[in-house]
């Protein structure tokens, strides 16, 4: 096994860290590792926004719902889906581009190149040994996380990286069952096999809330998110997505 493929298997997320900021050539490096993954079409349709001022960092914190480790980390990254400097070069070149940058497809294209240097980002943190954690919950709140940020239009926050020196690492989550996951030739859509994997993977994961707990929490995993799943969250999505100029055709 070699050293990438070592730092990916021992992913895990970290929400306690040092009281150590990340330096200039730290976030210089992991910026340059998230430019350097793949771009369809070349059209690299993100931007990175880094927060070191402190009140803003706090502000963040409380507007993804009060998790302090938005707050205390090294540094905090914020990546966002970005077709406004698409529209900026259209429009300097005289060219109405509008049909284009604000199409399904374009917004599904911003959504994966973001992800895609996001993980690359995030590889390349943990291979500094340091840890990192997404946070989704800078969705709760978007038009005043906009606001604090200044984004103009055609530009949507997606998640945050927060990426610091471990204070503690917790124990690793399984994951789905390789057989669950990857599927050859054709879908697996045997409902018994289905079930049968799920139910494996509900023993396993029983297993690891008993023991990190000491037997107070015994979650199965499919209980877990159909509970969340039966609370919809975030709602205002669609609406907030079409009133920044993507995704409207």
């Amino acid at each position: 096994m070699n050293d990438v493929i070592y730092t990916i298997l021992n992913h895990r997320s970290i929400r306690h860290f040092e009281d150590k900021p990340l330096s200039n050539e730290q976030i210089k490096s992991i910026v340059s590792c998230a430019q350097a993954a793949s771009t369809s079409s070349f059209i690299q349709a993100y931007s990175i926004i880094g927060i070191k001022d402190v009140e803003k960092k706090k502000k963040l914190a409380e507007l993804a719902g009060n998790q302090e480790y938005v707050f205390k980390n090294g540094h905090f990254f914020i990546f966002c889906a970005d077709l406004h400097r698409h529209r900026f070069i259209g429009e300097n070149k005289g060219e109405n581009i509008s049909q284009s940058i604000e199409s399904t497809e374009k917004f599904m294209v911003a959504l994966i190149d973001a992800a895609l240097a996001a993980q690359n980002a995030a590889i390349a943190a943990e291979s500094m040994g340091l840890g990192i954690c997404y946070i989704g919950g800078i969705r709760n709140n978007l038009e005043e996380v906009k606001a604090l940020l200044k984004t103009p239009e055609h530009v949507i926050p997606l998640f945050g990286l927060a990426v610091g020196y471990p204070e503690k690492r917790t124990d690793q989550k399984p994951r789905l069952p390789f057989e669950h996951i990857y599927h050859e030739d054709e879908y697996e859509q045997d409902k018994a096999v289905y079930a049968s994997q799920l139910e494996e993977y509900d023993e396993v994961i029983s297993s690891y809330y008993t023991k990190r707990s000491d037997g107070k929490r015994t979650d199965r995993w499919t209980e877990q998110i159909t509970n969340m799943l039966n609370k919809p969250t975030r709602m205002y999505m669609k609406e907030f997505i079409e009133k920044n100029k993507m995704n409207l055709k």
